[in-house]
C-alpha cells in the first residue's frame, strides 16, 4: 500500500498577500542561519529565519507592485528582484542593510522572471525580456552592460517571452538560453551570435515554467494544460521532444528540478503540489495543504542532503515547507 502524503513540516504564515516567487539559501558552515527570501503580491520581500520560522527583515523596493521573481548573487547579502513596477533591483543586505543599491528599467509590461548565471567571480549574465514584445535583453551585472538583443526571425510569431532559463554546459563553455514563449514553443538561443539555434513547438498554450538539467541536456515545461513536456537536446544542439506526462488537471506554475537532479516539483493551479522522479518522470506524491493556486516552488540548498527542504508559495498567503528526504 502507498503511503499517504506527507504533511508540511511547518507552515510560514503573514505575509499578508499571494505569494509569487520563492528562493532559499542555506549553504555554507553553522552557525549560517537557512533563510528562505519570499516576494508578494503587494510588493514585500520577506527574509524568513528558517529556524524561528519568522520574518527577519522586510524588503520595500517595488512601490507595492508584486514581486515575482528574487534571487541571490552569491551568498545571501546580494540579492537580485523583479517586480511589476517593472524594476529589476540589487539589494545590499551585509550587516543589517536593507538597501537597493542599483536598478535595472526593464519596461516590460509581462511577468516573465529574469534568469541569472555566474560567468565569473563577481560577474552574471542576466536575461530578462524586453520593452519589444517578442524580445529578450542580456545584460552583464553589475556593468549592466548589453550583452544582446534576442529577437526572433520575421514572421515567426513566437508572441511574448514567459520563462527564461541561462545555462551553459561547463564554466568555459559558451552561455546559451532556453525561452519558453507564448505561441508554446521553447527555443535554445546563441548569445554569441545572438541568433536561435532550435526551436520547439511543446504545447499548445503559453509555457508558465521551465526547468532545465544541463547535464542530461533534458528540459521540462509546463502550461495551462494538462500536459508536462520533456524534451532534451542532441549533440546537434536541436530540441527534441523525449515524452509527454499527462496530469489529471490543468495549470502549472512553476516547475523546479531539485539540485540533486533527483527529482522535480510543480506548482499546480489545482492547489497540490507534485513531485515526480526526474529520471523517469514517475509520480511520487500529491503534497494537498493550500486552498488556492501555487505559484511556486524551490527546492532549498542546504549542504546536508537530509536537511533539504521544498517549500511552495500560494494565493492563500502561506508558504508551505515540505521535508522529502525523510520519506522514504
Amino acid at each position: 500500500m502507498a503511503l499517504p502524503p506527507p504533511d508540511p513540516q511547518f507552515v510560514l504564515r503573514g505575509t499578508s498577500a499571494a505569494v509569487h516567487t520563492l528562493h532559499f539559501s542555506c549553504g555554507g558552515q553553522e552557525p549560517d542561519v537557512p533563510i528562505l527570501f519570499s516576494g508578494s503580491e503587494n510588493g514585500f520581500i520577506h527574509v524568513w529565519n528558517l529556524k524561528t520560522h519568522r520574518v527577519d527583515t522586510a524588503l520595500d523596493g517595488h512601490g507595492r507592485k508584486s514581486v515575482y521573481c528574487v534571487e541571490t548573487m552569491g551568498g545571501k547579502t546580494r540579492l537580485l528582484s523583479q517586480g511589476r513596477d517593472q524594476r529589476i533591483c540589487l539589494w545590499d543586505l551585509a550587516e543589517g542593510r536593507t538597501s537597493v543599491t542599483d536598478s535595472v528599467f526593464t519596461e516590460n509590461v509581462g511577468f516573465c522572471r529574469c534568469s541569472l548565471l555566474k560567468v565569473a567571480q563577481g560577474r552574471w549574465l542576466m536575461a530578462m525580456a524586453a520593452k519589444a514584445l517578442e524580445e529578450v535583453q542580456v545584460l552583464e551585472l553589475p556593468s549592466k552592460m548589453s550583452v544582446c538583443t534576442l529577437k526572433p526571425e520575421v514572421g515567426a510569431k513566437l508572441g511574448m517571452p514567459m520563462c527564461l532559463k541561462l545555462w551553459q554546459l561547463n564554466c568555459g563553455s559558451q552561455p546559451l538560453l532556453l525561452a519558453g514563449y507564448e505561441d508554446g514553443s521553447v527555443v535554445l538561443w546563441n548569445l554569441s551570435m545572438g541568433k536561435a539555434l532550435s526551436q520547439l513547438v511543446c504545447h499548445q498554450e503559453p509555457v508558465m515554467s521551465l526547468d532545465f538539467d544541463s547535464e542530461k541536456t533534458k528540459g521540462i515545461s509546463g502550461s495551462s494544460e494538462k500536459v508536462l513536456s520533456i524534451w532534451s537536446l542532441n549533440e546537434q544542439q536541436n530540441l527534441q521532444v523525449y515524452k509527454t506526462h499527462k496530469l489529471v488537471n490543468a495549470g502549472i506554475s512553476d516547475i523546479t528540478i531539485r539540485p540533486d537532479k533527483k527529482i522535480l516539483a510543480t506548482a499546480g493551479w489545482d492547489h497540490r503540489i507534485r513531485i515526480f522522479g526526474w529520471k523517469k518522470l514517475k509520480p511520487l506524491a500529491v503534497l494537498d495543504y493550500h486552498t488556492a493556486t501555487v505559484h511556486c516552488v524551490s527546492f532549498s540548498d542546504h549542504r546536508n542532503p537530509s536537511e533539504r527542504l521544498l517549500a511552495a508559495g500560494s494565493k492563500d498567503h502561506r508558504i508551505s515547507i515540505w521535508s522529502m528526504y525523510t520519506q522514504t
